[in-house]
């Protein structure tokens, strides 16, 4: 039994990952074979068999992990001794896990809202012209790209040299402060500044997102709607604020609770651009420096705890909306 716990080469986890490729496809293949036989079976054992692996599945990788790591959270960093919500306290009040918890808010604040205007004002700007595919797909493409990938990215923007004579900058935008005769700036070193040079990253990544949505959801609005609004009189900023806004609420809701999702989790851009240094790390960053750096387990869970928390209300939101949405179809 050990041999399938504890896997500490890669042959071992290669071995136990075609073991376990075959196992659900031996499985799944006996379910369907069983349900698809030309005799009476019952309604129970049809469902039992598609849903019983999907619920095992969720079981065993979602909800025995989740318990696992709330106990986790209630013991010191070896597990060995039960210290209650201690690791929580600790999470609120030091000062460093007040830094981590104020940059999460800023990125969970900033990206969605921002991200979002610049998708609903470009989804409305390009909306019918000429060019309208090739500037769409020109914002969407930073989606396509990791974050890991944005991340180096935009680590060549910010990159630093210093002024002096015979040093030529390679970061494209301290290139353009000597360009307009202003000192290059080390952007990923000062605090707090740094850490919305950080979120101008996931707002670039997040808007073609925001853009492709909110533009299919524009393009959806009845015509008969926008031509009786135009014969009231309503036109430019009128027909934007009366008509297209009310009219894609929906899209608009879904657009940013689901960034703001993805804002809470991330860690990629953070881990790349800057590792957690200069106080930029955020809950996610801080939960991986806990548990596999400093390996303090305990605290680490206790993160992740946290952040499953501020994740779940938005979960939750976001499905009644678009339970709401798909009502008023």
């Amino acid at each position: 039994m050990d041999w399938f716990i504890n896997a500490e080469s890669t042959p071992h986890k290669l071995a136990l990952m075609a073991i376990a490729i075959v196992l659900f496809v031996v499985v799944m293949g006996a379910i369907l074979f069983a349900v698809d036989r030309p005799k009476k079976i019952p309604g129970w054992v049809v469902t039992v068999g598609f849903l019983g692996p999907a619920v095992l599945g969720l079981g065993f990788g979602l909800v025995y992990p989740g318990i696992r790591t709330i106990w986790g959270s209630l013991f010191n960093r070896n597990g060995a001794e039960f210290v209650g919500f201690d690791n929580y306290v600790a999470a609120f009040t030091e000062e460093q896990f007040q830094v981590v918890l104020r940059n999460t808010l800023a990125w969970v604040i900033l990206v969605p809202i921002v991200a979002t205007i610049v998708g609903l004002v470009y989804a409305v700007l390009v909306d019918r012209t000429r060019y309208e595919y090739l500037a769409k797909t020109l914002v969407f493409l930073p989606m396509s790209i990791s974050m890991v990938g944005a991340g180096i990215i935009w680590k060549f923007v910010y990159e630093y040299k210093p002024d002096q004579p015979g040093v030529n900058q390679t970061g494209a935008l301290n290139q353009l402060l000597v360009w307009i005769g202003l000192e290059p700036q080390q952007f990923l070193l000062g605090a707090p500044a740094n850490t919305f040079f950080l979120i101008v990253v996931m707002i670039w990544i997040q808007a073609g997102f925001s853009m492709t949505v909110l533009s299919a959801a524009i393009k959806a609005i009845p015509d008969d709607i926008v031509e009786a609004a135009r014969l009231d009189g309503l036109h430019g900023l009128g027909m934007f604020r009366y008509i297209t806004i009310p009219s894609i609420r929906p899209a608009l809701i879904v657009v940013i609770t689901t960034i703001a999702m993805g804002t809470l989790k991330v860690f990629d851009i953070v881990r790349t651009m800057t590792g957690g240094n200069f106080d930029t790390s955020v809950v996610a960053n801080e939960f991986y420096n806990q548990s596999f750096v400093i390996r303090n387990q305990g605290l680490g869970a206790a993160l992740a705890v946290i952040l499953f928390i501020l994740v779940v209300p938005l979960v939750i939101y976001n499905v009644r909306q678009l339970r709401m949405t798909e009502e008023i179809r």
